[in-house]
């Protein structure tokens, strides 16, 4: 584990892996920076930099510290000063909640590219029916944390339904550590709600915005409309791959965004 701190006394921890170009990825809200390890070796030639990211994943804080309507300005700070820490313009490649504080770090700040796979940004046709944090919320106060974990699970890895959750998630690797996370999921899940995605996204650095057609299909459309709202974009959807998208398919996700960034303009 490195450590750099920043000129505003910000202390950012991250892991690197090899040399090259900068590679920074983040990561979605329940995931661990262990999520990257089947991606990083399909980027031999990058230096991929792999933070522990504030209040999601292993490095937590206090809900009193950091509000829902906090939570996305706070990753947004933490990333640009990661990029600003790095010895050059860095390639940010996101997932789910990671792919949405990469693109809003990147309106202000000096990056080479952007990927960003399933942002997670809510259509609003969707927004009013969504309420998957106050679903989980009451869950929780009920004592039922690992029913309200189970909930976002189904909503977002498994949209179409999934014939034994309990035997799947007796096979995934961060269950059932990640019900320590329940509340940061709820917070995280208000932050989403909350935002509002604009109608252009000023982003100067070209930008690869993918989805799959297992993925939910609210994040799929909302994905279409984040390209759209870009000025230098390219959108891929990969067949027959769900949300957890680079982590499950790395070897084809990773050529399409080397495909993405040797031709970017």
């Amino acid at each position: 584990m490195q450590t750099v701190t920043t000129d505003d006394g910000s202390r950012i921890e991250f892991e690197r892996h090899g040399s090259g170009r900068p590679l920074i990825l983040l990561h979605g809200g329940m995931a661990p920076p262990e999520y990257w390890t089947p991606v990083i070796p399909h980027f031999e030639e990058d230096a991929s930099i792999v933070p522990q990211r504030p209040g999601f994943g292993t490095c937590l804080d206090d809900p009193a510290d950091t509000t829902a309507e906090e939570v996305l300005d706070r990753e947004v700070r933490y990333v640009r000063n990661l990029i600003d820490a790095v010895e050059e313009d860095p390639v940010v490649f996101g997932h789910s909640y990671g792919a949405l504080t990469a693109i809003e770090a990147a309106t202000d700040a000096d990056v080479a590219a952007v990927v960003a796979y399933e942002p997670a940004v809510l259509p609003e046709d969707h927004r009013e029916t969504a309420a998957l944090a106050d679903r989980m919320a009451a869950l929780i106060e009920d004592g039922r944390r690992h029913e309200a974990v189970k909930r976002y699970v189904e909503r977002v890895l498994h949209p179409d339904g999934i014939d034994d959750l309990d035997a799947w998630l007796s096979e995934w690797p961060v269950w059932p550590d990640c019900v320590a996370l329940a509340e940061e999921v709820v917070r995280m899940n208000r932050a989403v709600e909350r935002y509002r995605l604009p109608d252009r996204l000023d982003v100067d650095a070209p930008v690869l915005v993918s989805s799959g057609t297992h993925g939910p299909d609210f994040l799929r459309k909302s994905a279409r409309s984040i390209h759209d709202a870009l000025p230098h974009s390219r959108f891929v959807e990969f067949d027959g791959i769900g949300h957890g998208g680079p982590g499950d398919a790395p070897e084809v996700i990773a050529a399409a965004v080397d495909s993405f960034l040797r031709h970017r303009s």
